[in-house]
């Protein structure tokens, strides 16, 4: 292990020379540190024979009112040796892309080979794939760290992630040990890169409809893969693909029918093209282009889990990476306020620095408050990763996603609209990161797929455990201290004053005692309209997309309002340097989502009628039977 660590800091060695702390004693330090831990591991062997109960989910619990108080200690990296490691890991990278040409990259639509290269060197390439395979071993807080660093250069950063996120990321989670020893040694050192393709002109969000299609030969030795793909991330540059494609089962009464298998597959294997790479708006550097298979022959040994079990396989890859967009995301912000800072306050208007006109103080303390709130979502839902054994999580990364993409979008705007014309020019970077941004809504999922998911995934949870009270509704006599306990918290729901017994204030500083009572307000008010909505409309919740945009707002809220309010606790306790500027950021955080939170709560308990909803329905299904936009010009007359 020990030899292993210190081969993988080796590829650092080269950054390293400019660092404070010499490579060799980075390395005489971890052989320390490798020593004290054996005891540590000794002492855990009779834990670890003891299988842990995996964590209930904390975001699916809240559609229950449930609120797990341990997430309000935030995590953090066990020792100052770990987090001095990671820290010395960061540095070279954050120097190696301030060095990187993004504006040569973004001109000339690709990234140089020698700096994917150079990539490869660093260990860039094998973050996640475990030191056994020579990859770097990180977790997920690591990872996350990283991706602050290498969201310098977008094209660079999609480029690492559509390798590593989900291009091998099925054969980590769900390939056979062959598998894993045959491919992961050479995608850790970015000998081979890895494509992840899902898309075809058919289906987009609706992962399940692909046409793709493999078919077993007669011998039953291999598959023959026909089929296309589009946007394929890495796909011109790619030399591992994990694809999925339709294959025909047979069940135990020999039924026949189609379900999807995922497979891994060689460009070697023949009958492999790539199309010409696609003239894209933003992040023009990564390569994404069309993907085709011509009766290319899989061996049997390729497929990755089951056969048929290829969606769950798509599913949990597309779930498990979507977090670090969040300190991604957080990392390319505070560069870019750091920007647009030195901008307002040296630009002069009207005798003042931009600095000292309250509307520009607005916007870039929202855009502080924004960033936040996305890098302290992110770290905690990485250290809820790394506190189990893959445990729930997929509602808290889709959440992330979902928060850190609109708020990159909104903020990158704000930006832009503080530098003025200059924002504007391709002279400077600022309209490229504007260009590169956009892309963050629409990729891993569309914002309005991952809302439906997070809302219908834990309306889905919720409404299992409810139908026990809907039960005991139907039958007062048998339940009558049930039914008259229900009536009360009911009537306290709907004057808006929800009873606060969880006492959330005492897991925080004190200096946070009033936006934990906001957060706690929130929690119950959700419970209430969650049962609210399933009462309303049952089994036809699913259609109600309107309302359930509202329930993820108020979902992604609340995590949102737990994540900032447990580090800013953290810091505060702790004394850590800005801790009370940490505090403005917080509670201006909570007071933001608590409006947003009632104003969600209010428009579901007014139901269709009086929001817009119906309207909105009726305006579109004009419009999309003209094909047109349906108002008569405003100098029209009929006269």
């Amino acid at each position: 292990m020990l030899a292993r660590r210190i081969k993988t800091l080796s590829r650092f060695g080269k950054c390293c020379r400019e660092s404070k702390e010499s490579y060799s004693r980075i390395c005489l330090r971890l052989a320390s540190t490798e020593v004290s831990k054996v005891d540590d591991r000794q002492s855990a062997i009779s834990r670890d024979l003891k299988p842990t109960p995996p964590q209930p989910p904390f975001a699916k619990n809240l559609f229950l009112g449930r609120f797990d108080k341990a997430m309000l200690t935030y995590p953090e990296i066990k020792t100052n040796e770990e987090l001095e490691i990671l820290n010395q890991m960061v540095e070279p990278i954050e120097k190696f892309f301030g060095n990187v040409d993004s504006k040569s990259i973004d001109r000339n639509a690709k990234i140089p080979d020698v700096i994917l290269k150079q990539l490869g060197e660093m260990g860039l390439f094998g973050q996640q794939i475990p030191e056994l395979y020579g990859g770097l071993g990180l977790n997920a807080t690591q990872y996350a760290r990283l991706a602050e660093a290498t969201s310098m250069d977008s094209s660079i950063a999609v480029t690492l992630a559509a390798h590593q996120a989900i291009g091998l990321k099925g054969i980590l989670i769900a390939g056979t040990e062959e598998q894993k020893e045959k491919y992961l040694p050479k995608l850790a050192t970015g000998e081979h890169i890895a494509a992840f393709c899902l898309t075809e002109p058919s289906s987009g969000s609706d992962a399940a409809s692909v046409r793709t299609r493999a078919t077993l030969s007669e011998d039953g030795t291999h598959y023959l893969l026909t089929g296309g793909k589009i946007w394929i991330s890495n796909g011109g540059i790619a030399d591992i693909f994990t694809v999925f494609a339709q294959t025909e089962i047979v069940d135990a009464l020999g039924n026949k029918q189609d379900k999807i298998t995922a497979f891994i597959v060689e460009r070697s294997f023949g009958g492999v093209t790539s199309g010409k790479p696609e003239d894209k708006l933003g992040i023009r550097g990564s390569n994404t282009c069309e993907v085709h298979f011509d009766r290319t022959p899989v061996p049997v040994d390729n497929v990755i889990g089951l056969v048929g079990g290829g969606f769950k396989i798509a599913m949990n890859v597309l779930n498990s990476g979507r977090f670090s967009m969040g300190s991604s995301g957080a990392g390319s912000l505070k560069r870019l306020i750091g920007m647009v800072t030195e901008h307002a306050t040296t630009r002069m208007q009207f005798g003042k620095t931009l600095s000292e006109f309250d509307l520009i103080k607005e916007k870039v303390a929202k855009m502080a408050v924004q960033t936040y709130a996305m890098e302290s979502m992110a770290y905690l839902t990485a250290g809820m990763l790394d506190a189990g054994d893959r445990p729930d999580c997929s509602l808290e990364a889709a959440m992330v996603k979902i928060f850190s993409s609109e708020a990159s979008w909104t903020a990158v705007s704000e930006c832009l609209q503080i530098l003025g014309g200059l924002g504007y020019m391709k002279d400077y970077p600022y309209e490229r990161f504007l260009r590169d941004c956009r892309i963050l809504l629409i990729f891993e999922g569309t914002n309005e797929i991952l809302r439906m998911f997070v809302a219908l995934s834990g309306m889905q949870y919720a409404g299992q455990e409810l139908l026990e009270t809907v039960r005991k509704m139907r039958n007062p006599l048998n339940n009558s201290w049930f039914v008259w306990r229900n009536i009360v918290h009911r009537w306290r729901q709907s004057k808006g004053r929800p009873k606060l017994n969880l006492h959330l204030h005492e897991e925080l500083h004190q200096s946070l005692e009033l936006p934990a009572k906001m957060l706690e307000w929130g929690v119950f008010r959700f419970q209430f309209v969650v049962e609210v909505l399933l009462q309303r409309h049952g089994k036809k919740l699913i259609d109600q997309q309107m309302e359930l945009a509202r329930i993820s707002n108020i979902v992604i809220d609340i995590f949102g309002m737990t994540a900032v309010l447990a580090r800013n606790s953290r810091s505060v306790c702790i004394g850590l340097p800005n801790c009370d500027h940490e505090s403005l950021l917080a509670r201006s955080f909570c007071v933001e989502a608590h409006r947003r939170i009632q104003l969600n709560v209010d428009d579901i308990l007014k139901g269709m009628i009086l929001t817009n909803d119906e309207t909105y329905r009726r305006i579109s299904r004009d419009i999309f039977k003209e094909g047109r936009y349906v108002a008569e010009h405003p100098l029209a007359r009929n006269y």
